[in-house]
């Protein structure tokens, strides 16, 4: 099993999300679980963001992270609306 960082931005975000829809943190701590079992399940991103991953929450969003074998961690680089993250 892999451990979690998060970048600090990842901090912030999830601290207005826990005030604002606590219902969508819940969705990213069950998805989080299955991203440390198997960090390799979700899909590989490209060009810019080449190195690291995604996962969709709730249909619209997507939280992008990336792995570092070396330490065995998955890092929380990102969560946004789909728009805002490949816009």
């Amino acid at each position: 099993m892999y451990n979690v960082s998060n970048k600090p931005n990842i901090d912030e975000i999830f601290k207005k999300l826990a005030k604002r829809n606590p219902k969508q943190l819940e969705m990213i701590t069950k998805k989080l679980q299955q991203i440390l079992e198997n960090p390799y399940r979700f899909k590989p991103l490209s060009n810019v963001m080449k190195g690291m991953r995604r996962v969709h929450i709730d249909k619209s969003f997507v939280l992008v992270y990336s792995i570092d074998e070396n330490t065995k961690t998955v890092i929380l680089e990102d969560y946004d609306h789909h728009d805002n993250i490949y816009g």
